[in-house]
């Protein structure tokens, strides 16, 4: 599952995940340091430092998220190198999550040395929110690999219907779902089409979510749009078959067929580019 549905709105999971995760460690970690100051009095644990807990898990998250974004942008220092105000579009989902939950781990480590009183809370505040967030991540299928989706689709220009592999033909694909009533997908299109002509040994498929033909080519021609391989879904099936519940929705598959990375919301060039040189190694 990539993203949920409030209302109107389509939100992505991943970092509500982690959110829910944070909070609830913060939380348990900050009622067991209460329990030990009734317990054990202010002797170990001073009134004024019954919420450092929770400001210590709190802390540790945005110094590990922060080190995790710097070692994505070092690590593709020249993917972002020609817009290097991309590096602030935190949007487009480029963390290094190890870096992020070493440096995570280090900071609550030093809260712990600083005070004694702290260990154990952080202790077992870490450990239930871990394991919130690896039982959620594996029970939503955040971690799965799952198969390029076997749904059939239209080619706009030849009117053939086959299946999603079937138009791969054994190649690597961004498979990238839209609609040209959606905004952010028109945002990147120009991004996307720009690619597809660089990139002739991957399959940029675009698989138009629930619009008739008439619309698509009178939105490409509009735009003045030269995109290849532009495929219609007219049900919206692909939609819960990747496991999204808004648009734009970007899915990176291997030559093989599984899946890679996925993306909800914008992409932009920098992030793309990252995910490409992923396609690019033989797997």
């Amino acid at each position: 599952m990539l993203s949920i549905s409030l209302g109107p709105l389509a939100l992505p999971i991943a970092p509500l995940l982690l959110l829910a995760s944070v909070s609830f460690a913060a939380w348990l970690a900050s009622r067991l340091l209460r329990r030990a100051a009734r317990v054990d009095g202010a002797a170990r644990v001073a009134p004024e430092q019954i919420g450092v807990a929770s400001e210590a898990f709190w802390n540790a998250t945005l110094v590990g998220l922060l080190a995790a974004r710097l070692a994505h942008l070092g690590l593709n220092f020249d993917a972002y190198a020609a817009t290097p105000w991309s590096a602030l579009d935190i949007r487009d989902g480029g963390w290094h999550a190890l870096t992020g939950a070493f440096v995570g781990a280090a900071w609550l480590a030093w809260c712990s040395m600083r005070l004694p009183a702290l260990r154990r809370p952080l202790a077992v505040g870490a450990m239930a929110g871990g394991a919130l967030w690896l039982a959620a991540t594996l029970g939503l299928g955040l971690r799965n690999q799952p198969p390029l989706p076997d749904i059939i689709v239209t080619d706009l220009t030849t009117h053939t219907s086959a299946s999603l592999p079937q138009f791969a033909r054994g190649r690597p694909v961004v498979l990238n779902l839209w609609a040209s009533w959606c905004g952010p997908c028109r945002q990147e299109m120009p991004m996307l089409a720009q690619a597809q002509q660089r990139e002739p040994g991957i399959a940029f498929l675009f698989v138009n979510q629930g619009e008739s033909a008439d619309t698509v080519r009178a939105y490409l021609a509009r735009e003045h749009l030269p995109l290849r391989e532009v495929l219609l879904d007219a049900q919206s099936k692909l939609l819960p078959a990747v496991g999204s519940r808004g648009l734009p929705t970007t899915v990176f598959f291997d030559a093989g067929g599984r899946q890679l990375d996925a993306h909800f919301g914008v992409l932009n060039a920098a992030a793309l580019q990252s995910r490409l040189r992923a396609l690019r190694v033989p797997q």
